[in-house]
């Protein structure tokens, strides 16, 4: 099966010998984001919230340019460097999964890149939709 590297400006370029997705047939699987504003390369703000939610546009504008879209992520992977902040980016990441939350495992590590406090990975299903609107992809 062929593999197919994925490269959005609209999220963090790659900053090491890894690239922002690959999609595998029907199968995107894209790398950890971080909170960071892709004009900017900083992190999105201090705080848990402001981190999880640019870490989640990151990876619909990385699903996106995959041709997919959050509603078709299956599995995601959140690192948290405090655990006891996974009520507060839990809120902010059930704005983005409102149907369906896809499958999730959640793991306290000891540092994440740049002092962020979050990083999220994902795998999602290529949109097989007749069209855009049928599903609300892109």
């Amino acid at each position: 099966m062929a593999r197919e590297a994925i490269a959005t400006e609209k999220a963090p370029p790659a900053v090491g010998p890894y690239s922002q997705a690959i999609r595998v047939g029907n199968l995107i699987f894209t790398a950890g984001q971080l909170g960071l504003v892709p004009e900017t390369r900083q992190l999105a703000g201090p705080d848990i919230e402001s981190q999880t939610r640019q870490a989640l546009e990151n990876l619909r504008a990385i699903l996106e340019a995959a041709g997919s879209c959050l509603r078709h992520v299956v599995k995601t992977t959140v690192f948290l460097v405090d655990l006891s902040e996974w009520p507060r980016m839990n809120a902010v990441y059930a704005e983005f999964f409102p149907q369906m939350p896809p499958a999730r495992s959640a793991v306290g590590v000891a540092t994440l890149p740049m002092g962020a406090r979050v990083e999220i990975e994902a795998i999602a299903e290529v949109c097989d939709c007749p069209s855009p609107e049928a599903c609300g992809c892109r």
